[in-house]
């Protein structure tokens, strides 16, 4: 069975143990422990994986945690997967209007832009 320490994790996703004790912390991962020392099995590292691609999507850790939770080997996990549809539909509506306020935003500054160079041509200044 593959096991992992803290240091193996953190190397691999390019993440601090710090990132990864916080998600122990908050209940998101489980690791066994020799000790002090924990021991990370490969559920673990999945999961981990899992949270992080959560994350790269703008899902919250409370989000991913719920989807993870879901999940039941051996089933069709449907229901797993209509929520995962809905987080993702979710985060990109978030994110269209963003790009919308940007856009809006730089119009704006544009405006505001031309605006203070018409004022200053028409004081003779550059």
């Amino acid at each position: 069975m593959a096991e992992f320490s803290i240091s193996q994790l953190a190397k691999e996703f390019e993440i601090t143990t710090r990132t990864i004790r916080h998600y122990e912390e908050i209940g998101l991962l489980s690791p066994a422990r020799r000790g002090q020392t924990r021991v990370y099995s490969a559920a673990d590292r999945t999961r981990l994986r899992l949270i992080l691609r959560g994350k790269r999507l703008g899902l919250s850790l409370e989000d991913s945690r719920e989807i993870i939770d879901m999940y039941e080997p051996g089933k069709t996990n449907v229901d797993q997967l209509k929520k995962l549809i809905d987080a993702i539909q979710a985060q990109r509506i978030k994110l269209n209007q963003q790009l919308d306020d940007i856009s809006n935003l730089l119009k704006d500054l544009n405006t505001a832009e031309a605006d203070c160079i018409d004022a200053l041509k028409s004081t003779g200044q550059k």
